[in-house]
């Protein structure tokens, strides 16, 4: 595993995601790869009204320390993370309210209509634990309170985990006996892990490292993950419309996944990428941006150096700018110290990787924060009544084919404007030994051992 646990385990932080692609922890609604609402906990539910949901909880399901699932339980687990501090980030500006109605059936009450909440409760972040799961203070410590196929017996600190078949699983059973999960932050000891065979299953290669594995041994899996260049709308440069255009136009793509991620990545031909199956087959046409001469502008790019390929990025942007007749600066430093800046539109370009599907597996969220007019990532600073209006349309579809096509719609309206300029797509890079079978390569990373995943040693 890449990343060691930052909260303790707890589902109401990011290290939910570790429960679920270890398939201990389980939520009501899980998504399908187009980002639908599928059955889980919950066999089924309907909106009885505007604001007003309910689902029905499977029967026959039991928790790891034997405790029985039941629309009461699960009421106290998604009330519990409401009432968390802070809260998992999936119910930021939301206001629920859970109810049990008999044994078998729990219906949430949204403060504003949430045609998404179904996706929502897909989230990790909102896993459904046993009591005792539950102490004091908020403290939440998920071993031996999950409902999947493998429970989670014990967490060494910040260097591993174990977990244990569990026979009594609703669903089908896991073929493997247990798993061991390492934490190892050093990319270049994950790739000798598997070199050598010491393990069997690799999170996150790093580009520079897979070409010296066996290259039968590496998966690409495509992440909703896209780099790309803001560009500042509101003042400098590129407030002008044209200098967006040649600025765009002055990007080769190609060059910058083949030098940067040594090919290990998608040239984007959009915000959003391959990782969403639907997104290239409903791509509106964009207008094309026209090439010309800056005529030596002056531009500050910046961007940070937490993910080690963006500076790089950066060296090729400022090749490729200034040969269309900018002047280019950059300013590269930690995320942490650059973050404030960039938001006050003090950059007239930044480069950012940026997920493009949050937790609940939609992009509206993303459209909204990076491109409305009060988004709270609005880098660009961009303020167009045409973006805003397409992404409001998107908001308001019920999930399903019309809500897709309204949002590749706000994604040309936000390409016309050549406030971003898409890249590339990034990919993860997998590892998995000869003889593992049944993986999940997940774009989301919320999977990655499966029922059925199993080593023939």
């Amino acid at each position: 595993m890449l990343q060691p646990p930052r909260s303790g385990l707890t589902p109401l932080s990011d290290d939910a995601f570790k429960l679920s692609r270890w398939q201990t922890a389980e939520t009501l609604i899980v998504l399908d790869p187009n980002g639908d609402a599928q059955p889980a906990l919950a066999t089924e539910w309907k909106q009885t009204d505007p604001h007003t949901w309910e689902f029905i909880i499977r029967s026959g399901v039991t928790f790891h320390d034997g405790t029985p699932l039941t629309a009461e339980r699960v009421v106290a687990s998604l009330t519990a993370a409401t009432k968390a501090s802070p809260k998992p980030r999936i119910l930021d500006g939301t206001e629920l309210k859970i109810t049990a109605v008999g044994d078998d059936t729990v219906k949430i009450t949204t403060s504003d209509i949430d045609p998404l909440l179904p996706q929502r409760l897909s989230s990790p972040q909102l896993s459904i634990l046993a009591a005792k799961a539950y102490g004091k203070n908020g403290v939440v410590d998920p071993i031996g309170a999950g409902t999947g196929p493998f429970l989670l017996t014990s967490v060494n600190g910040t260097s591993s985990a174990h977990l244990d078949r569990y026979d009594g699983y609703w669903g089908t059973k896991a073929a493997a006996p247990g798993i061991d999960a390492d934490f190892v932050p050093d990319g270049a000891a994950r790739a000798a892990a598997l070199r050598t065979g010491t393990a069997d299953l690799v999170e996150a290669i790093p580009v520079a490292q897979a070409p010296l594995l066996d290259q039968a041994l590496v998966h690409e899996v495509p992440m909703p993950r896209t780099n790309t260049l803001y560009l500042n709308t509101e003042k400098g440069p590129f407030a002008d419309a044209k200098n967006r255009e040649i600025a765009a136009a002055a990007i080769n793509r190609k060059t910058i996944v083949d030098t940067v991620y040594e090919g290990r990545a998608d040239i984007a031909q959009g915000l959003l990428g391959p990782a969403l199956p639907w997104a290239a087959d409903l791509r509106q046409p964009t207008t094309a941006p026209s090439p010309g001469n800056a005529d030596g502008a002056s531009i500050t790019i910046g961007t940070f150096t937490d993910r080690p390929e963006l500076p790089e990025v950066a060296v090729q942007l400022q090749q490729q700018l200034e040969a269309a007749g900018f002047k280019v600066k950059q300013d590269v430093r930690e995320y942490a110290q650059i973050e404030s800046d960039a938001l006050a539109g003090k950059f007239d370009a930044f480069i950012l990787s940026r997920a493009t599907v949050l937790d609940s597996g939609d992009p509206v969220a993303y459209l909204y924060s990076d491109f409305a007019c009060d988004g709270s990532f609005n880098i660009s600073q961009l303020c167009d009544k045409g973006v805003d209006a397409a992404i409001q349309q998107a908001s308001e579809t019920a999930p399903g084919p019309e809500r897709r096509t309204a949002i590749m719609a706000a994604e040309r309206a936000v390409l016309d404007t050549h406030a971003a300029v898409p890249m590339l797509h990034e990919r993860v890079i997998q590892g998995e030994a000869s003889g593992l079978s049944d993986a999940a390569r997940d774009p989301r990373e919320r999977q990655l051992v499966l029922p059925g995943t199993a080593v023939n040693r």
